[in-house]
């Protein structure tokens, strides 16, 4: 016999998680304790429930196994709510445990209590509360099969206090165990599939290829498929790091204000091959694209998701990568000299003009700064990237070159870089870090840094400070020509950083940045870079006060 929270955190541990994030509470004392006593989980103390989620949801995205969150009742599962939602929109596998009110005092109104699982159904892929401790092992198990299967996603069990103390049997924990360290099988591709497949492909004169997080592990397969058909290929929102950015076949990124010359090969490609992408609002361009006169062969590991925004000629639920193997295998006799080189070398030209009309004027263009970060940093470092206009620079002129480089939330949440860069640390300590915030999002959770320094997680910030929440600004300029509500104190971003235990410098000129940015990943420590830039460049090309003229 062991008590429910210890067979908890035994089942945890052999399904693959690694660590555990959370702001500790009373409500879950009996986990705290047993996570604190194993050998297999690193249990990791935060400064605000927000930044326990943000890490979590980057530590699965980089390991692909889910990791582990925890917060107490309503107060604690509302601050994680955040983390949680972003984790279902990026299909990261995630497990949510909530301490709950004592189960004598459900119902009653007690002590910060909400109804969990009404809260959390919305957004995660199970929410449900425990009644019995002898059944905890059992939801838990069946927590982390749900989040790793099909489209991967959140898991949220909520446990009444009382019950992380109850007795569980041997054969109930065996049984848990087994659950939890069984392999899941993806599915793979069908012959009927494939040879309906290489018809659409053989015939097509134009295709190009959209890539999302669900082929995230299958880069050699893309590579090799859009070689060997002529493919051009597109990353889908913040999933630039599929496919290489430097590849002749690589036509650029579907995100926020791509300009329509961008657009051109996916509006004329005759068939568009969807792969692990949901093809969301941002990716389809506001659901005006794939064309309507373009065939569409959608592959993805949930059913749910094939034809659900675009009709399918073709809809295969499989691995990204099995599919991506059934076909090439069938197709090892077809090549084709069609290239795409002439819409990359725009896409480059596009990428590295540095144009952004602030030349001549005081503050630091970020577009510069995002140059001096592709000097600098090794190709393989890891971008944790925050919401905000300032998110625009880094997705133009930053090009991904390595697998599982980036880590951006396709919810847009703000409050992500620093948390997130600190997953990433934990997840991959052999990498380079570095998040990327504006000051908004950084003053949400820059006080996570004080969590780096304490597990000695040695990221690199760069804190774009400009005095205003640009996006917002935007937005009122184009629509209704006048700012309110958008100003932001003028911070000392760098003394904050300093007083959380990291190294700091302030930069007010790009031709400072480039020794603070190599002097900061050369450290081993956990460090800021402040970049004062000019509210006025709003966005590459553009600046507010002519768009609040216009």
């Amino acid at each position: 016999m062991a008590k429910a929270a210890e067979s908890i955190v035994d089942v945890l541990g052999a399904g693959g998680v690694k660590r555990a994030y959370t702001v500790p509470g009373e409500s879950f004392l009996g986990m705290l304790d047993g996570l604190e006593q194993s050998p297999d989980i690193q249990l990791i103390s935060t400064r605000h429930e927000s930044g326990a989620s943000f890490m979590a949801e980057a530590d699965a995205k980089m390991t692909g196994s889910p990791a582990l969150v925890m917060a107490t009742r309503g107060v604690g599962a509302a601050n994680l709510a955040i983390g949680v939602h972003t984790a279902q929109q990026d299909s990261t596998p995630m497990v949510v445990i909530l301490g709950q009110v004592e189960s004598e005092f459900i119902g009653r109104e007690g002590f910060q209590e909400v109804d969990l699982t009404a809260f959390y159904g919305p957004i995660t892929k199970l929410a449900v509360t425990a009644t019995r401790g002898d059944r905890l092992p059992e939801l838990v198990a069946n927590g982390l099969r749900v989040a790793r299967s099909g489209r991967p996603g959140p898991v949220m069990i909520a446990v009444p206090a009382d019950l992380f103390e109850d007795e569980v049997g041997v054969v109930a924990a065996a049984t848990s165990l087994k659950v939890a360290s069984s392999p899941l099988m993806a599915p793979s591709i069908s012959s009927e599939a494939v040879v309906r497949a290489l018809e659409l492909l053989r015939g097509a004169s134009r295709p190009v290829l959209i890539e999302g997080g669900g082929a995230r592990n299958s880069r050699a397969e893309l590579i090799e498929l859009s070689e060997r058909f002529g493919i051009g290929v597109y990353s889908s929102f913040r999933r630039q790091d599929g496919f290489p950015n430097d590849h002749p076949n690589y036509l650029g990124h579907l995100g926020l204000g791509t300009p329509d010359v961008r657009l051109t090969a996916l509006r004329k490609a005759d068939l568009v091959l969807v792969l692990g992408a949901r093809l969301s609002e941002v990716t389809t361009q506001s659901y005006t694209l794939p064309a309507a006169t373009s065939k569409i062969i959608q592959v993805d590991i949930d059913a749910a998701v094939l034809g659900a925004i675009v009709p399918t000629d073709l809809s295969i639920v499989s691995d990204c990568t099995l599919a991506l193997r059934g076909i090439l295998e069938a197709s090892k006799d077809f090549s084709t000299t069609r290239s795409w080189i002439a819409e990359h070398e725009s896409y480059i030209s596009w990428s590295s003009d540095g144009d952004t009309v602030l030349k001549d004027t005081e503050g630091v263009d970020p577009a510069d700064v995002i140059g001096e970060m592709m000097r600098i940093l090794p190709a393989d470092a890891v971008i944790a990237n925050d919401a905000g206009n300032f998110a625009a620079f880094l997705h133009r002129y930053w090009r991904y070159r390595a697998p599982k480089s980036q880590l951006a939330p396709t919810s847009g949440a703000m409050g992500y870089a620093v948390p997130a860069a600190i997953g990433g640390g934990f997840a991959a300590p052999d990498r380079c870090v570095v998040g990327l915030a504006g000051d908004g999002g950084f003053l949400m959770t820059g006080m996570e840094l004080e969590t780096a320094v304490r597990y000695n997680i040695p990221i690199t910030v760069v804190a774009f400070s400009n005095g205003i929440y640009g996006t917002i600004a935007m937005h009122q300029a184009h629509y209704k020509k006048r700012l309110a509500g958008v100003d932001i104190g003028r911070v000392d971003l760098a003394g904050f950083a300093r007083s959380l235990g990291a190294e700091s410098v302030r930069v007010d000129a790009i031709a400072d940045f480039g020794e603070a940015l190599s002097a900061a990943v050369n450290s081993g420590k956990v460090n800021l870079i402040e970049v004062r830039t000019e509210p006025d460049l709003i966005s590459p090309g553009k600046r507010l006060s002519e768009i609040l003229r216009a």
